[in-house]
């Protein structure tokens, strides 16, 4: 039986999702991962979309959820990767783990589309790293 990962952000339209995603892959099967926000957005950031697309990661059928969703839920792993949702995370009885991975939010980028873009890269692949790192020593 595949392990638990809920991630946690504020709008579950970035970076949540895009770490949802990337758990999803580079767990190879031995993680089902699920994201949602404390404040969902309502939408998947579109930039978010295009930045897993360049991994052939297809977001666009992914939707902003709320951390509600999952209250009931058991989870082996709880991850926040902001600070709002960090202070407003309820408590997972059934996470064994709870951790805090901050990155900054692409969502709040200048500038035209392509160079928000080179935010959106370095968030996805910090997530990649960081889910990379953890996996390797899990």
């Amino acid at each position: 039986m595949a392990k638990r990962v809920l991630i946690l952000c504020t709008g579950n339209s970035c970076r949540s999702q895009m770490a949802e995603e990337l758990w999803n892959m580079l767990g190879e099967g031995a993680w089902e991962a699920h994201s949602a926000g404390s404040k969902p957005a309502g939408y998947v950031h579109p930039l978010a979309i295009r930045a897993m697309a360049e991994l052939d990661a297809d977001l666009s059928a992914h939707r902003s959820k709320s951390l509600d969703e999952f209250a009931d839920q058991p989870f082996d792993l709880v991850v926040t990767v902001c600070d709002n949702a960090r202070e407003s995370c309820p408590v997972f009885p059934g996470a064994s783990e709870t951790f805090h991975w901050p990155f900054d939010d692409p969502a709040d980028a200048t500038g035209s589309d392509d160079e928000k873009m080179t935010m959106f890269r370095r968030v996805r692949d910090e997530i990649r790293e960081k889910i990379q790192g953890f996996l390797a020593e899990a």
